[in-house]
């Protein structure tokens, strides 16, 4: 379908009428001049990337006499909270436990589909943040799915409250067996006790069914915004819910700016109250740890809270300081939340969001992530579930307002934690006002001794390998535990997603092109305590990982993937980390292959991003199969 300013693939949309309805459509095409502006600032993001490792640069605070790019507001007034922003509503002021995945499954039928959103709803959660970036995967039209049945809870279409019937009735059987009691009494009560809430996609992201009528990529985070919005805002606010997003991946207070803009667009342009649509955004990147204050301002009456989570910032403290030979992160399950520039980062969200804006208005602090699943030997259970009510403890008393869990399982795990203080939140905890001195910004680096070894090398590169094939294969949320533990029931897999994918490949590249020196000696590969990780050392775990994924059962990696997916997802870990300029995203290779399993195919366009981007910084991100996009039969059946 064609518009004056869009184009929307064919088959997409006459396959979704009621996702691309005529009100959708209008909004998107309201508000597609906007892309331009993200055009500049994901430029701006490569070049200040490159800058600094040219002049081998720390990044540093705003001036304090600045102005924030893209408003009107001074860097001191927003330090200072001189700004407006948003009042906490009811349905957010106590978000102890939020659930967080997509309302869909790859390739799924609607009412599959709508299973997802059926255990999200019913499990209790507080709100559950339906997550159209990390977590949702890409293949063929599955965040159109996503979309679709998001609509469908949302109004409480027959189609979704059949499917929660039967959900219910399974949830129950399972809370009988694991708690010894049922958790739900009245499904139809409990499926409108939970927030509902949408994370969209990065500014980094084209959208694969909507291109600009000129051919270039369209901005996923315009379709997400502008789909969830138009699709839902009318029921949402007649049920007297707010509407709330997540916003991912901000690296700074202009990008903030530039979100706020495209919020403020949209409400004018759907006769919405300017601070309609709100959002809590989460700090993934570094260089947001530099802006808090001023993201915050920049957002104003759109800004409810932050959200603290340890994979994508682990990612991004490792690709900004990829030009630092003196910055080697070590083995990745010893950068806790407690960990040096970790514990900086979280200690500098508790402070900004405890400081009052004009009104004397304060923000929430979501905690991070929860990845266990409850699924394993007794023993294994027992201890995972200790380690992950001991993690929710911490941040309750760091003065977190409540915490995310992968799984609807961890719900009622989670939320007792919370239960027992009994606060809503812990809005205005007095913490010390945030400070933005040189010692501060060296604090945000901080490394702490913690061991590099052979054995996390393999783990990195084992998880890493199975990101890759279960992204192309439509799981951007799948379970995962490195290949050596598979059919060990006492160590459990873990609910990975893209972030985790990103890091794995981060702290590969950063060992190998570092040298990063091994802290222990390994019999098995000859390494003693200070070798370095070598690329013959590299390609010979490759090689040796991705064996075991080739001799894995199916339960572990699908068989038809291993002739398929998975050779793909061995090709772009190898270029990944050989790669002398190292790529921003793990995600863009992964994107540029969806659909296509074709491994000359799949090897041509790595190296065509490859060398896009070592030769000038360009970053291919828009679908190179758009004009052929198909769509299947989403009927319920």
């Amino acid at each position: 379908m064609d518009g004056h300013l869009i184009k929307i693939a064919g088959a997409a949309h006459a396959g979704y009428p009621d996702v691309y309805t005529p009100e959708a459509v209008a909004a998107l095409e309201a508000l597609s001049p906007l892309d331009a502006r993200r055009y500049e600032l994901m430029a701006a993001r490569i070049a200040r990337r490159t800058e600094r490792a040219q002049e081998r640069r720390p990044i540093q605070f705003l001036a304090q006499e600045s102005l924030i790019d893209g408003t009107s507001i001074s860097v001191a007034d927003a330090r200072a909270g001189r700004f407006e922003g948003a009042q906490i509503p009811p349905d957010l002021r106590r978000q102890w436990i939020q659930g967080t995945g997509p309302a869909t499954k790859p390739r799924a039928s609607t009412a599959s589909g709508l299973r997802n959103v059926a255990y999200a709803m019913l499990s209790g959660a507080d709100g559950w943040m339906f997550d159209g970036e990390d977590a949702v995967g890409q293949v063929e039209t599955m965040s159109l799915d996503n979309q679709r049945n998001l609509r469908l809870m949302i109004a409480e279409d027959p189609r979704f409250l059949d499917v929660a019937e039967q959900v219910a009735d399974e949830m129950n059987a399972w809370a009988r067996g694991f708690f010894g009691h049922e958790t739900i009494t009245d499904w139809r009560e409990q499926i409108r006790v939970t927030t509902r809430i949408f994370r969209a996609r990065g500014l980094h992201l084209d959208d694969r069914h909507i291109a600009h009528a000129d051919g270039r990529g369209f901005s996923a985070s315009i379709a997400d915004l502008v789909l969830y919005v138009a699709g839902n805002q009318r029921a949402l606010r007649q049920q007297g819910r707010s509407i709330v997003l997540y916003l991912p991946k901000i690296q700074t207070a202009a990008e903030a700016a530039y979100w706020n803009l495209l919020l403020e667009t949209l409400e004018d342009h759907l006769g919405l109250e300017r601070g309609t649509i709100l959002c809590y955004v989460l700090v993934e990147q570094i260089e947001a740890c530099f802006q808090l204050m001023e993201i915050r301002a920049a957002l104003g009456r759109h800004f409810v809270g932050f959200n603290t989570g340890r994979w994508d910032y682990i990612n991004s403290v490792s690709d900004a300081y990829a030009w630092d030979p003196g910055f080697i992160n070590p083995n990745i399950d010893a950068v806790t939340m407690t960990y040096g520039y970790m514990r900086v980062y979280e200690d500098r969200v508790r402070r900004a969001v405890n400081t009052p804006d004009a009104n004397g208005n304060f923000a929430l602090w979501q905690g991070g992530m929860e990845p266990n699943i409850p699924v394993g030997s007794a023993a294994g259970v027992e201890a995972a579930m200790q380690r992950a009510v001991a993690g929710g403890e911490r941040e309750q008393r760091e003065g977190a307002s409540g915490k995310w869990v992968a799984h609807w399982k961890m719900v009622h795990i989670m939320r007792p934690v919370w239960e027992r203080v009994g606060q809503d939140n812990q809005l205005g905890r007095e913490f010390p006002r945030l400070t933005h001195s040189l010692q501060d910004a060296d604090a945000l680096i901080l490394l702490e001794d913690a061991p590099r070894t052979v054995r996390g090398a393999r783990d990195l590169l084992s998880v890493g390998l199975q990101y890759g094939n279960a992204f192309g294969r439509g799981y951007q949320a799948a379970a995962l535990k490195p290949a050596d533990f598979f059919g060990d029931d006492d160590v459990l897999y873990l609910m990975e997603d893209a972030a985790t994918g990103e890091i794995r490949l981060s702290v590969l590249w950063e060992w190998l092109h570092k040298s990063g020196r091994f802290t222990a000696d390994d019999p098995e590969t000859g390494v003693s305590a200070g070798d370095p990780l070598t690329e013959e050392l590299f390609l010979r775990l490759l090689r040796e990982e991705y064996g075991k994924l080739l001799e894995a059962s199916d339960q572990d990696v699908h068989e038809d993937s291993k002739s398929t997916t998975l050779p793909l997802a061995r090709a772009i870990v190898e270029a990944y980390v050989l790669a002398p300029v190292k790529p921003p995203w793990y995600i863009d290779l992964l994107n540029i292959n969806l659909d296509n399993t074709d491994l000359a195919v799949g090897e041509a366009r790595i190296r065509e991003y490859l060398d896009a981007f070592g030769r000038d910084g360009t970053r291919i991100t828009r679908n190179l199969d758009f004009d052929t996009t198909t769509t299947r039969d989403r009927s319920l059946r």
